[in-house]
């Protein structure tokens, strides 16, 4: 069987890797990679990490490109992989332009289509933008459904989809495991993150990621000033590796070049991030995937959304939705400085075994289901 994964973002790669680093045991799977360049720069560092190569390489991304022609060109691209290859199936993951291109472009093939990371839903069709959408009509054109959690699988069933679904958990968490036990293992590996870094003794990490594209604007400025806000605390350094739309890295740096313990950093590589959210006093994010891993390390985290379709931190205690207004970010990230609690992991988005239930469903063997293993806390009151 041919089996190809397509992926173009880095955090498509990072889990896909578990994946397709599974179907490469099974002695009757020829598992084939597609990048497709949407995070050219990004994407090579986890590949190495995991030992994948990519089998096609695209090259899709122009500067300034639309939303609308990136898809076009995307969708025309993969068809050709799609005649090259020959695969009995395709595997996208998650919510991206790359996963809806190659979904569509596998589904006029009628080549069956595997989702991972299956069933989010916000239920807001412009949040987040617009990969609510890219998510919804995936799930149209997929046979196999691999839901993270049970919510996700009971929203897919409400939506009464063509195919199977197998609730698995996140790959995204084997992915983190399995870097965070190799920065166990390796002093050398835990030293360079941690100089990556470079955090000044007697300080307090607080790790900030923000890139939504419904933030740009004023949002964006508006979670720059609650950073600035709370740089103002002695105990404090804040990290924020900038995404590399320079539209966020010019609005980032005018906002806050003036602001004291505020280090706005390139993107970390993969080692180093999970290093820094391990290390991470708090964590200020817009990301679906860091709400997941703040979670499985039971690091508290602020989401910086009004909406989220990871409803099951915030259910637990590990996670608050504080959108983007300054004041209410600096009073949530207030409180949990001023009364930390001990870190308490989570399995409720997965446990480190989804490659192995998402593999034994792609081979259509039994399939035991994830189930999720909460460890919360008590939510932030005082900010509803």
């Amino acid at each position: 069987m041919r089996m190809l994964a397509i992926a173009g973002t880095r955090p498509e790669a990072v889990k896909l890797a578990p994946v397709v680093a599974a179907l490469a045991r099974e002695p009757q799977v020829k598992p084939l990679l597609c990048l497709t360049g949407q995070h050219r720069d990004l994407i090579a560092g986890p590949l190495s990490f995991f030992g994948l190569a990519p089998d096609f390489d695209l090259d899709l991304m122009e500067p300034g490109q639309p939303i609308g022609r990136l898809l076009g060109r995307a969708i025309a691209a993969i068809d050709e992989v799609l005649v090259k290859a020959r695969p009995d199936r395709v595997i996208v993951q998650g919510d991206t332009t790359t996963a809806l291109a190659a979904a569509t472009a596998a589904f006029h093939r009628s080549i069956p289509v595997a989702h991972v990371e299956a069933g989010l839903r916000t239920y807001a069709a412009r949040a987040p933008f617009p990969e609510e959408m890219n998510r919804r009509a995936i799930a149209l054109m997929a046979d196999l459904h691999f839901a993270p959690t049970p919510l996700a699988k009971a929203q897919l069933a409400a939506e009464r989809l063509n195919g199977r679904v197998f609730v698995t958990g996140n790959s995204g968490i084997d992915a983190l495991f399995m870097v965070r036990d190799r920065l166990a293992a390796d002093p050398a590996l835990r030293a360079e993150a941690e100089a990556a870094l470079a955090i000044p003794p007697g300080r307090r990490l607080v790790l900030v990621t923000a890139h939504r594209r419904e933030s740009l604007g004023a949002p964006f400025l508006a979670i720059c000033e609650a950073v600035a806000a709370l740089a103002k605390r002695d105990d404090v350094e804040i990290v924020w590796p900038l995404h590399p739309n320079p539209a966020l890295t010019a609005a980032a740096g005018e906002a806050l070049r003036r602001a004291p313990n505020v280090r706005l950093v390139a993107p970390l590589d993969l080692a180093a991030f999970v290093h820094a959210m391990t290390r991470a006093d708090l964590i200020l994010t817009d990301s679906g995937g860091v709400q997941e891993e703040a979670a499985a390390l039971g690091r508290p985290v602020l989401v910086l959304r009004d909406t989220t379709e990871r409803p099951e931190g915030i259910a637990a205690g590990l996670a608050t939705l504080v959108g983007t207004d300054p004041e209410r970010i600096a009073t949530a990230a207030t409180q949990l400085l001023d009364a930390p609690a001990a870190p308490r992991p989570a399995d409720i988005y997965g446990d480190g075994g989804a490659a192995r239930r998402i593999v034994d469903g792609l081979m259509g063997r039994d399939v035991a289901a994830f189930a999720p293993a909460p460890a919360g806390r008590e939510p932030l009151r005082t900010i509803g």
